[in-house]
This record gives structure tokens, sequence and C-alpha cells, in this order.
């Protein structure tokens, strides 16, 4: 007897229709077939042991599975459950009722208990999307799953409420969740508070503007200064995600098993900090079977790299193209996959490797050949590409012990929103650019229009700083962003100063 029980499989971020054919004949064998992995393969062990402990077996016939398309790699164990309901029906065990209309996925444990699967949010969009009436899956996931409207979500914890079910001895309520009533709710108090900050007002206007224009940012400072600190703090002033956004980061997240059970829809943005260590597949994201890395986590959100010149360069280089782009795409022989990865960029290093430069206080000093060789490990094509460069100095201890706190995050939220509507309103009728660090050459040419002073300024900037191309269209685009926070129509000389100032690293004695 031949049936058909319906899976997915998610390459990159969108889920394929995998067609699970199981055919039952006269004869001795366990046959599967259709590129599957071995974990896969593993599963007739698992299918075996779950259904000898509720009551069920595999039948001691000649049993032939093929995953379709056949020529499609299948990776994971979550297709465990369908496989197992593939095998009682065509045995003749159960008499499933509408198998055909449901996707069914999920990992056995040998007593039969489900556990939890990666992708069930793309896999439901996929199945809503190819008319499927419902979605059956181990409860872990079914609040995840579930944010997806018109489509029947079960949360199960074992095979046996799967087999129950389809012979209508028992009735599974499907899982519902108001997706706006609980993305409105989760909008919480975020965890790292700017009014925790004592001091650095300087740095602070830095990350207010970084947030406004969706700027990338360095932060240059001695140990102890603060700068991850504030880095950690940079979430807590960005405009709240839309709910398109939150979709598109839980996807992301979902396909690598990140979202916590039993939860459903992020509505914080990501903030992600890879440890130094990090090699370039899991940042950009690659392997056999292609994984987002950690930028495309990041998406939406921020992606922190402390100790900037730590990071092996070549994993350093990979960025450029993402930093660019805002995407990566992943090639193999037969297949690429593309991620999103639109991300704002934190980074934070030492002056020098003894983490003191031009230092009064006594600490020890490295040389200027020292201090080449660290910057030198940071291209300057990546420098490039950072909007803001910004040194931070230590606290001192007056500041440190004042009773008076900062000015909290939300605040300054306020700020970052209203300049964020303004660029909202300049680019509606453009595709693909929502705030100014988007801006093309073009687009720049067009809204930072500068008067004969502000010219005069920024040409001898460049002149006395050496400045690349590059650079001169990242000090425009931040000057159109102070002049939105100044909700300011022109792009000032005082704009185009204070711009100018956020080059660091390109002033002599930097990077050479």
């Amino acid at each position: 007897m031949l049936v058909k029980i319906y899976g997915s499989a998610v390459f990159g971020v969108e889920a394929t229709t995998i067609t699970v054919e199981v055919n039952v004949d006269k004869g001795i064998g366990y046959h599967l077939v259709g590129l599957p992995d071995n974990a896969i393969k593993e599963s007739n062990y698992r299918i075996a042991a779950a259904l000898q402990n509720n009551g069920y077996k595999i039948p001691g016939k000649k049993i032939t599975i093929n995953m379709a398309p056949a020529d499609m790699r299948k990776e994971g164990s979550a297709y465990d459950l369908g496989i197992a309901i593939g095998i009682l029906q065509a045995s003749s065990q159960i008499k499933g009722k509408n198998v055909e209309q449901f996707i069914i996925m999920g990992e056995l444990s040998l007593d039969g208990s489900l556990q939890p699967i990666k992708g069930a949010l793309p896999i439901a969009i996929k199945a809503r999307e190819e008319g499927f009436k419902g979605f059956i899956l181990p409860k872990q996931n079914a609040k995840e799953a579930a944010i997806v409207n018109d489509l029947d979500v079960y949360g199960v914890e074992n095979i046996k409420e799967v087999i129950d079910f389809f012979e209508e001895k028992l009735s599974l309520e499907p899982i519902v969740v108001d997706t706006r009533k609980e993305f409105y709710e989760n909008l919480e108090n975020p965890e790292f508070d700017f009014s925790d900050v004592r001091g650095q007002e300087s740095i602070k206007r830095c990350m207010e503007i970084a947030a406004a224009g969706g700027h990338n940012i360095i932060l240059i400072g001695p140990p102890g200064s603060g700068k991850t600190m504030l880095a950690k703090r940079l979430p807590s002033i960005l405009p709240p995600m839309t709910l398109h956004e939150a979709l598109e980061t839980t996807k992301i997240h979902s396909v690598v098993g990140r979202i916590k059970e039993n939860s459903g829809l992020m509505s914080q943005r990501p903030f992600r900090a890879p440890h130094h260590t990090i090699s370039d597949v899991a940042l950009v994201g690659g392997g056999a079977y292609p994984q987002p890395g950690e930028i495309s986590l990041s998406h939406n959100g921020v992606l922190f790299l402390d100790e900037l010149p730590e990071f092996k360069r070549s994993v350093l280089e990979v960025m450029r193209q993402p930093l660019e782009d805002r995407e990566v795409t992943i090639s193999r022989a037969k297949f690429s996959v593309t991620y999103p990865s639109s991300f704002m960029l934190v980074a934070s290093m030492n002056p020098s490797p003894s983490g003191y430069f031009n230092d009064t206080e006594g600490h020890v000093t490295s040389s200027p050949a020292e201090m080449q060789r660290y910057l030198s490990k940071i291209s300057g094509p990546l420098i490039d590409r950072i909007d803001i460069h910004i040194e931070v100095q230590s606290v001192p201890f007056e500041k440190l012990s004042e009773d008076r706190r900062g000015e909290p995050s939300n605040i300054i939220r306020e700020r970052v929103m209203k300049a964020r509507q303004i660029q909202t309103d300049r680019f509606k009728e453009m595709e693909n650019v929502h705030y100014n660090a988007q801006m093309s050459s073009k687009q720049i040419r067009t809204f930072c229009v500068l008067n004969d002073a502000s010219k005069q300024l920024l040409k001898t900037a460049m002149e006395s700083l050496n400045l690349s191309a590059r650079a001169y269209d990242r000090i425009l685009k931040v000057a159109r962003t102070i002049a939105d926070l100044d909700n300011s129509k022109n792009v000032t000389s005082e704009h185009i100063s204070e711009a100018i100032q956020y080059r660091s690293l390109d002033r002599e004695g930097w990077l050479g």
C-alpha cells in the first residue's frame, strides 16, 4: 500500500515542501531513498523503538520510503514523525483520515515523545502558501508556527496524540496566537539603559547619531573606558522593530533553532557579540548544509565586535560585501542561498597593543612600530565602511561618583525616532532605502546639497586628512543625520564640522 505524507525542508530562510512516499509490499527490507543525510537514515531505529513503546510495530515486510524531490538533499531528524505515520498507515495499522492535508514534522524520542525542530516559522509560511489545512509539530514549536494565520497549528507532545488525532479518537485544539497583541505586549523595557552611564556625553551623542541614521560605529579607547557598556546599550535607543521586521528576524532565528521554547514572535532587536576567535563560516554563514551566520542573526539589530584587531583579518574581510549589500549569498555547486544581513556594526578597539596611546598617566605605552603593526590588522577598506570613528576617554572619578543619573534611553529614543521619521518621509518613494546610512552616491548628491562655506570646509578636511572618496560619502551621510536630529532641512557647515570630528582613524598618527 502506498501512502503520501508531507514534510518540509528549509534552504536559506525559505521552505520547500517534501513529499514522503511510503510503500509497504511483500518481501523483507527497509529502503530509504531521496538523498537523506545520516540523521534521516538512522530514523528507522528511533521509529521502531517509538512505535513499539506505544503499542505498534515496524511491519516485517518490504518498506520503501522515497523523499521527493529525490535530487534535493534532505537533512535533520525532523522527518521522523511523518515517516512513522506513513509506515503505520501504509501497513494498515491505523486508518489516517485527511493525512495529506497536513504538514507533519517532529523528531521522535525512543518513548514516542517529540523533540523540537528547526525552521518551524518558514515551514508554516510555506504550508499556508501551498494550501495545507494544518501543521502538526512538537508542542515546543507550536507558538512560533502559530504566528502564521489562516493555518491550523497543532502542538503535540508524543506520537500517540498524532495517531489518535488522525483516527478521530482525540480532538486537538489548534494553537491561536494574536500576533499583533503579543508583539506590542513584548516591547518591554530594555535590560540596559543609558541612564546607568556616568559622563561620556560626547560618546552618547555619537551613539544617538549612529542610531538615528543606522550608521556603523567604532569606539577607540583604553581598557575600562566603557566601550562594551556603551555598545550594549545601543539597542535601547534604536526605534522599536516594525511587525514586518519582527517576522523577518524571527524567521532567521527559527532556521537555526534559536527561538526559545514556547516562544513566538521576537520583538526585541537582536544584539550579537561573537568572540574574536570566530571562524569565517560562523560569522558569515555556510557549511555543508548552509546556515545563517552571526551577521544574519544580527539582521535588524546590532553586531558588536569587541577588540576588533584581535579578529582574524580574513574574518573581517568577508564582512565587507555584506556591509555594502546588506545580504549574504552562499553558493554551492547545485544551489545558492541568500540571507538578509541589514545590521548596525558596532566595533571597539584599544588604540594600541598596550591599550594606551599618548598616555600621560604613566601607563605602559607602545612604540610607533608596534602601533602600526597592531592597527594594520584592520584594512583601510573596512574602516572606510564604518561611518563614525570616536575616541572614548576614561571617566574621571568625579563623574563616576556622581549621584545624578544620566539621560534615560527612552528620551534619547524619542529623538532618534523623530529623525528616523524624517528619513522615512524623505525616502518613501525609494525602494530598499529607509535611513541615511543606506543612501547611494546618487542619493547623497540629491539630499546632501552643500553651500559654498560647507564645501570649502569639507575640501580642507579631505585634503588635510587625505580622505578617500568613500570617507567623503560617509561624512555627508553622518552630516545629513545630524541635520535631521536638528530638524534642519539643509546640511550646514556646523553639521559638516561635527561629522568630520567622527573620523578619528583618518587622522595622521592612527592608520599611518
